[in-house]
């Protein structure tokens, strides 16, 4: 073998393993921030990573590029395992050029997730960059671009997974965004597409970049993650943990786990847990994790829009996705922000073949012109397209109020659900019996002194007729009261029933949304 050869080998292998250098290595621990590498080996099954493209170079030949050559060119990209299952991962090496994106390690990417699409794996991305590398001007952009078609063209194919790990800004911003999940880090990543400098010369406007573009942010205000980690290590641990739920592809089927749960264990004390009173809050939260396999909720968006829940969970060691209304958030209310979280949670469920269950305890839409003029309608939209172009197997408990339009919007019988319980305690109509009550006997209560008694009598006598779970279930709209108790068997035994679900959509393109 030539000797010289062999040692290139080795002398330039070392070099691109070296990133930046000790010294920005040292200032990258400083900044409470672990090197790519170091992210790839947390993030992957010990001793599984095969790296791709290690000896990739920069084609820029300007402004002195010519003397500034690393090998790798700042992106490290390649595969391994993640609990046994293939994955695709790039990770941008700060170090390197502020791990600013050029033609060459563009194309590493792209590489990379070309074959996780031929492949049918997960790609996942770990975020750390400056943007664009101005000295190759266009080329970078156009890197940028090609990108996100394979962002697109992967979604619903393969799961796309973007953490956050330090800066991410302009154009940059737009590949995680078109990613199914994004992780952020508290206090270290950060996020906008025009930073805080040209927003105050623009706008005026005086804002710091964390309250700008920030992990707590985007995860409680913008929407824009769904995940927020205390540092780079919690953030790689959840991304593995999230991994435990999602098939490797459209075609792939949910994962499966042994499941020590019992499927016909009851819960008495889901018997006494939803109040009386349709105006008593209590945590939704409680209800899942009584229901799903060893109380084991894994919680998606848990920040943003906290009036709706979504994760996933498992029944007989089956992964489901769960949506949920939460009382304790504004009463359980759909709002501009919980429709669009939850229309989004669910075309992904949808897409990778997930069962959707559903819980149900909704008053209606949130009410006001701000929520009119910022277009409730459309965006409440959403969330019943979503529901109705679902073919996955559906199954919804309405474990307290359902009125109105929002009975209809959340997995109701009309929208194709496969299977709809209620609880006795439940409500549907169209609207609560106070409200009903006004509304009908408006001439009868003005023109009486004992007002009071007959609006308490015509409330009960409205409750009695119209919201009972009964005469949803005479219509067959509901096709069973069940006791709480039971939830977890009755939704088993529907899951096992629905295991070879088949639906159809009619024939055309792609719907239009309204987006």
């Amino acid at each position: 073998m030539n000797t010289n050869r062999l040692d290139e080998v080795r002398r330039r292998h070392a070099r691109a393993e070296e990133g930046g250098g000790t010294e920005r290595q040292t200032r990258q621990h400083a900044e409470g921030k672990l090197s790519a590498r170091e992210r790839i080996a947390l993030l992957l099954d010990e001793g599984t990573f095969e790296e791709l493209d290690k000896l990739v170079r920069h084609r820029c030949y300007n402004f002195g590029m010519e003397e500034n050559v690393v090998d790798g060119d700042g992106f490290v990209t390649g595969h391994g395992l993640i609990h046994g299952r293939q994955v695709f991962v790039f990770a941008q090496d700060f170090t390197v050029f502020g791990g600013s994106l050029s033609e060459a390690n563009a194309q590493k990417i792209v590489k990379i997730m070309d074959l996780a699409l031929k492949t049918g794996a997960p790609i996942i991305g770990l975020n750390d960059s400056g943007g664009a590398r101005i000295q190759e001007g266009v080329v970078s952009l156009a890197g940028y671009a090609d990108i996100f078609l394979r962002n697109t063209l992967a979604s619903g194919v393969i799961p796309q997974i973007s953490a956050i790990m330090g800066p991410c800004a302009g154009g940059a911003v737009y590949s995680p965004a078109l990613t199914d999940f994004v992780f952020m880090v508290n206090g270290t990543s950060h996020m906008f597409v025009t930073g805080p400098d040209v927003i105050k010369t623009v706008t005026h406007e005086d804002v710091t970049k964390e309250n700008l573009g920030g992990a707590v942010t985007h995860n409680s205000t913008s929407g824009v993650a769904q995940f927020l980690a205390a540092d780079d290590e919690d953030c790689l641990r959840s991304i593995r943990e999230l991994m435990r739920f999602l098939p490797q592809n459209n075609l792939d089927g949910v994962p499966r786990m042994p499941a020590k749960d019992p499927e016909g264990r009851a819960d008495p004390e889901l018997d006494s847990l939803i109040p009386l009173e349709s105006n008593k809050p209590y945590d939704m939260k409680d209800v899942i994790t009584r229901v799903v396999d060893d109380g084991y909720f894994f919680e998606v968006a848990e920040h943003f829009a906290r009036n709706i829940v979504v994760g996933f969970a498992r029944m007989a060691g089956e992964a489901i996705g769960i949506v949920a209304n939460q009382p304790t958030h504004l009463a359980g209310c759909l709002d501009i922000n919980s429709s669009t979280k939850g229309a989004r949670f669910v075309r992904f469920c949808d897409a990778f073949q997930i069962p959707i269950l559903t819980f149900e305890d909704v008053p209606g839409f949130l009410p006001g012109t701000a929520q009119e003029f910022g277009g409730i309608i459309r965006h409440g939209a959403k969330l019943l397209y979503a529901f109705a172009e679902a073919t996955v197997p559906k199954i919804t408990v309405i474990t307290r109020k359902a009125y109105g339009g929002a009975y209809c919007v959340m997995g109701s019988k009309h929208l194709r659900t496969d299977v709809n319980f209620a609880y006795p305690t439940a409500e549907i109509a169209v609207m609560g019996p106070e409200g009903a009550v006004n509304i009908l006997y408006r001439r009868e209560l003005q023109g009486t002194s004992d007002s009071d008694a007959l609006r308490e009598a015509k409330v009960s006598e409205y409750r009695e007729h119209f919201a009972n779970p009964f005469v949803a279930a005479e219509r067959g709209y509901i096709d069973d009261v069940i006791e709480p108790h039971e939830t977890r068997a009755k939704v088993i035994r529907a899951l096992r029933i629905l295991a070879n679900k088949t639906d159809t959509m009619p024939r055309k393109k792609h719907g239009n949304i309204p987006l």
